[in-house]
């Protein structure tokens, strides 16, 4: 299997219409699209299997879209959490969504440098409160950093991006010698093979806030870390 060739006009399921590419990273691609049942926007995101993928590779990249999924829809009535509304089988797994208008915290760091100290306290106390429902959930994000949190222009802040988290009843999914995740933002334990700790996601939180505080329009400054 591999990535369809999907282009605005397809209809995921016979049901939700794309209309534009909004973005992709390694993992897949993220549509704004409409649902034509319900007569609403929504995003869906769009599965990669790439070539020369092992079936192994391919089995564990399924299964964590299943968990993102799983684990996101745990926390759907978190005003701080991106809401899951449905996962269709079309060829590979379409994650649908909500639709935000707005824009990563990476990409407004990116954009505009860094955050007025009140917006940066705002976005620590949202992003607090979605882990916070989160551990108490059982579930550990172990990838929060700016392109997973999302700034509404409504004025909301949203965690998104459950795709590598961990419920106490998962199994852990990468291979011996693999990690999964983006390095600078990950807590020492983790880096040292220790996962799936809540205290690991604060860490995470801080390096975030650290960057949404010094961040330099156009660049992206690393977190300094303690080992």
């Amino acid at each position: 299997m591999a990535m369809t060739s999907a282009q605005p006009g397809y209809r995921v399921g016979g049901r939700y219409r794309l209309v534009a590419l909004l973005g992709s990273g390694g993992f897949g691609r993220v549509w704004r699209a409409y649902d034509e049942v319900l007569d609403v926007e929504v995003a869906v995101k769009e599965l990669h299997l790439l070539p020369g993928m092992s079936q192994a590779e391919q089995d564990k990249r399924l299964e964590r879209a299943a968990r993102e999924a799983r684990n996101a829809v745990r926390l759907r009535t978190h005003e701080n959490i991106l809401a899951i509304y449905d996962v269709v089988p079309d060829g590979l797994p379409w994650i649908v969504m909500e639709l935000i208008d707005g824009c990563s915290l990476a990409e407004h760091l990116d954009e505009h440098g860094p955050l007025p100290v009140e917006r940066a306290a705002h976005v620590a106390g949202a992003l607090l409160a979605a882990l916070g429902a989160a551990h108490r959930a059982g579930i550990v994000h172990r990838d929060v950093k700016p392109a997973n949190v999302m700034l509404s222009t409504d004025g909301r802040v949203l965690l998104t991006d459950f795709g590598i988290a961990l419920h106490t009843t998962d199994t852990t999914l990468t291979a011996t010698g693999m990690l999964v995740g983006s390095p600078e933002y990950m807590a020492p334990e983790r880096l040292r093979g220790t996962d799936g700790r809540p205290a690991g996601d604060l860490f995470s939180l801080g390096a975030t806030l650290y960057q949404a505080s010094r961040a330099s329009p156009r660049s992206a400054a690393t977190p300094s870390r303690r080992r």
